[in-house]
């Protein structure tokens, strides 16, 4: 137990020292999976024979004296939405129950170059939609910090497993929120990329505009060097940026080591506050703040009204991809089909009968909400106001950004609530994703740092950089990281054990 709660970093040390090898420690990951999944459910599948030859063939050439790359050996899990060669890809939904994949995605490929095993695909809401992942259509995954509490959505799953030391990082991906979120109250580093930053080639695509690929860890050094390895221009996706993230994991080292604060600007958003934000999480927050200004910070209100409004258009946008990418998932070009009960059976008919079958009721209601709003009545009144307020909260961020370095937020209103206490209060769970939407909207990087506990549960602090600068936002987080309470980053809870 003591090997899986190292960090990434430490365990690749190991692992070139030899003091464990790949097998040895890919093992112990599927063991404490066998032992938990069953309680947490955050594995949808497990490819314990995949990862371990992954293993015996790092160890191998380690033996053999072979140069291998920094974290060769290192295991790491994928969120379910990303695809696989050989192995089912399900997005948490019975529309792809039972597909495999035919090819992998970039990162995934960028995983096996950096000769990382793949241990399996963790749980998620279904089509990354939720904030709980109470939608996935295979159960819920559970928090580890509490047995009846949300571990965030949609990427709850892979948050679960790495807070719960079933493996040292995994991939998520960020919609609107989806990695921070988890993060945030789960006690786990979580981090959005610059958009661009990280391929969504062979990424099941839920809003194009918005969707991101990033790390979720325990340590800010280990999600900047995952991210490292995640990076690459890939010409199969269209928005790929020419340039590749690098020196993440060398900035992030160096903020963890800063003493002396003095010249690093900090803005404070004034509108991520107040109502809406419980006041366990508002207190962290500001001991947060203060903390980083004792040592030598400058710390400056900042205003960006467009914030405000940023969630309405979020949940306008999105919707809007979301009915584009999902009506491909219809029973003739992908996904499962169902027949219709009763009638005569068209393309129209057993369309119905699929999407009313296979879908979840969030997937459903996302669908609907966007359809109607790029009608041809309702297109300008609705989709065409989200991208207006999408322009504002970019030119919000650039004002800001003249003025600090960094933006800093509490990054979810609550700590991690339990299940089932807001399935009736869809704007309550909605508004989960107030502080995490704006950086989608406008592409910039965005972490979640766990920063103290509420109620005895962890909280998480945002802290947002401009576009490109990731380096900037990973050198931050890790001085919010040195100076907060570690306790929020250890999960106490034995997780399995009544």
């Amino acid at each position: 137990m003591e090997l899986l709660k190292k960090s990434a970093v430490e365990l690749a040390a190991m692992l070139r020292a030899g003091e464990v090898t790949s097998v040895e420690l890919t093992q112990a990951c599927l063991d404490r999976i066998e032992a938990e999944n069953g309680h947490l459910n955050a594995f949808l599948f497990v490819d314990a024979d995949g990862a371990l030859e992954i293993a015996r063939a790092v160890d191998a050439d380690r033996v053999a004296g072979k140069e291998l790359p920094p974290f060769a050996g290192v295991p790491v899990a994928i969120k379910d939405n990303i695809c696989q060669l050989g192995t089912p890809v399900t997005c948490g939904s019975k529309m792809l129950e039972g597909w495999i994949s035919p090819y992998d995605a970039t990162v995934v490929k960028n995983l096996k170059e950096a000769r990382l095993p793949i241990v399996g695909h963790t749980n998620m809401d279904e089509f990354a939609m939720g904030s709980s992942t109470e939608n996935s259509a295979f159960g819920p995954t559970t928090n580890p910090w509490g047995e009846n509490l949300i571990p965030g959505g949609s990427g709850g799953g892979s948050a679960a497993a790495v807070a719960a030391y079933m493996v040292p990082w995994a991939l998520g991906s960020d919609t609107g929120g989806s990695i921070r979120q988890p993060g945030a109250v789960t006690g786990t580093v979580g981090a959005k990329p610059t958009y661009g930053n990280v391929s969504r080639y062979g990424v099941v695509a839920m809003a194009s505009s918005l969707d991101q690929v990033g790390p979720c860890a325990r340590t800010v050094v280990d999600a900047a060097a995952l991210q490292e390895i995640l990076s690459s221009h890939d010409p199969h996706d269209s928005t790929s940026l020419p340039q590749v993230a690098t020196g993440l994991h060398d900035a992030a080292a160096e903020g963890m080591a800063a003493q002396d604060l003095a010249g690093l600007r900090i803005g404070v958003v004034k509108e991520m506050s107040g109502d809406g934000f419980e006041p366990g999480v508002l207190a962290v927050f500001e001991e947060t703040v203060e903390k980083l200004r004792a040592r030598g910070a400058e710390v400056t209100e900042v205003s960006c009204p467009a914030f405000d409004s940023a969630i309405a258009a979020y949940y306008l946008i999105m919707p809007a991809e979301v009915s584009s990418n999902l009506a491909r998932f219809d029973g003739v070009r992908y996904g499962n089909r169902v027949e219709p009960e009763s009638g005569p059976v068209t393309a129209e008919t057993m369309m119905s009968a699929t999407r009313g079958a296979m879908f979840g009721a969030e997937v459903k209601r996302r669908i609907i909400l966007g359809t109607y709003a790029l009608s041809s009545g309702h297109y300008d009144q609705f989709y065409g106001s989200a991208l207006k307020v999408r322009t504002l909260v970019h030119r919000d961020l650039d004002a800001a950004f003249e003025q600090v370095d960094v933006l800093v937020t509490p990054t979810a209103p609550t700590v991690a609530f339990e299940f089932g206490s807001k399935k009736d209060d869809l704007m309550a769970m909605y508004m989960n994703d107030m502080t995490t939407t704006p950086a989608n909207l406008a592409g910039v990087p965005a972490v979640s740092v766990p920063a103290g506990l509420a109620d005895g549960l962890p909280v998480g602090f945002q802290v947002i950089a401009p576009a490109h600068e990731d380096a900037r936002m990973y050198k931050v987080a890790a001085m919010v990281e040195a100076v907060t309470d570690p306790s929020a980053r250890e999960c106490p809870i034995e997780v399995g054990e009544k």
